[in-house]
């Protein structure tokens, strides 16, 4: 088994862009012109070839790419027994976006066995060495709890469980399942995918919240509990992270506003050991919620974006990195070049460190294979960091992240 730990300084969150291939034996399959032995064959494939990519390129973490999943989160949630797939009459909301309708109900008891997500994993697990370690990605159960009480599900959730401390240890005990099950399987790294955080961000969704006359506070404290739960009893050795976005959806938003609303909750209590945050644009607010983060937690800066073809500015970069150093000691913080800019931001964080301090590649879970490429390419020619690839790619991370 790899002794590496993840988070790194050369990572990705885990999603990736649907080959054509995959889409097109997923839609024969829908429409009944292939079994699903047959389009795990071709999942399968695709999978391998995926890891094969990740390898090539240099990771040390690897992934499915979440290639077996139409959603980054319902499928898990319908891999748990008591919850059933549903279609609603509309999906989510994104910014000029609506996605498609699938959701969930309650039909018993929620629990953790035999989750398929596990044997999933083990087909990740097989492609291990001494270079790489397996990822397993999923929804945070604050994830799950929001999608039962999305609009009207909340009415059914609430008559199949009347007791609601009831539906939150039966949440909370069915992740430490399936987390138990991974962990016996030989995962050894776990990542809550989290958009709640960013939801009780936006001011929308509070002045939702008064309308109902239920404190903002009141459900924080609700989801970070939850999450807390599952993580009790965690195994010996278990690297568990979380990403918290406002939701992407064909580049577009789910929510806005700052972290201010849930930082004494989430950097300062939520039991993980690295924060993966959105700092791209205007939409996530200032770093002064940073303060809050707890002694030990790794935190990594989304601070360049490859959701626009924009060129960050150099000023204006050098700029944010001061502003966020004012809040949590350099040493914690875990610089994030999203991989469009790249070119661009060397030169930029080099005008404020050395390379021992520099992160190339997190948080670019779609990106297409051609564009990572050519920056791969961009960062083996830098000038700037003739020398020191190795360090940035890899060593640096272990001396920030690896335990010793």
């Amino acid at each position: 088994m790899s002794e590496l730990k993840s988070p790194f300084r050369y990572d990705f969150v885990g999603s990736f862009l649907r080959p054509h291939a995959l889409k097109e034996a997923r839609a024969q399959y829908k429409a009944g012109a292939i079994d699903r032995a047959a389009l795990t064959a071709v999942e399968n494939e695709e999978i391998t070839r995926l890891i094969e990519k990740q390898k090539r390129a240099g990771f040390h973490a690897i992934t499915d790419g979440e290639f077996r999943r139409s959603y980054w989160h319902l499928d898990f949630m319908w891999g748990f027994h008591g919850i059933d797939e549903v279609e609603l009459d509309h999906g989510y909301y994104f910014h000029g976006e609506e996605t498609t309708h699938g959701s969930l109900r309650v039909s018993g008891k929620i629990s953790g066995e035999n989750h398929p997500f596990v044997e999933h994993f083990k087909f990740v697990k097989q492609f291990e060495d001494e270079n790489c370690i397996a990822r397993q990605t999923m929804p945070a159960p604050a994830q799950l709890l929001a999608e039962l009480y999305r609009e009207d599900n909340g009415k059914n959730t609430d008559a199949v469980y009347p007791d609601h401390e009831q539906l939150l240890q039966d949440i909370a005990a069915a992740y430490r399942t399936v987390i138990r099950d991974l962990y016996a399987a030989g995962c050894r790294s776990i990542q809550f995918d989290d958009c709640t955080w960013g939801m009780i961000c936006d001011p929308n969704y509070q002045n939702f919240l008064k309308e109902t006359n239920t404190k903002v506070e009141d459900v924080a404290a609700e989801y970070l509990r939850l999450n807390n739960l599952a993580l009790e009893d965690r195994p010996e050795g278990l690297t568990i992270t979380t990403h918290v976005c406002r939701g992407n959806y064909h580049s577009t938003w789910a929510s806005q506003g700052g972290y201010a609303p849930i930082a004494p909750f989430l950097f300062a209590q939520e039991n993980v050991d690295a924060f993966y945050l959105e700092f791209d644009d205007e939409r996530s607010g200032s770093f002064e919620p940073l303060k809050y983060v707890a002694d030990g937690k790794k935190v990594v800066l989304g601070l360049i974006t490859t959701k626009s073809p924009r060129l960050e500015d150099k000023d204006a970069v050098i700029a944010r990195i001061h502003e966020a150093e004012k809040y949590i000691p350099l040493e914690q913080l875990y610089f994030d070049l999203a991989c469009d800019s790249f070119p661009n931001g060397v030169p930029i964080l080099l005008t404020m460190t050395d390379p021992s301090h520099i992160l190339y590649g997190t948080d670019f879970p779609a990106i297409p294979e051609p564009v990572l490429e050519k920056h791969l390419y961009s960062a083996k020619t830098c000038p700037q960091l003739a020398g020191s690839l190795e360090d940035v790619f890899w060593k640096n991370g272990e001396e920030l992240f690896l335990d010793t």
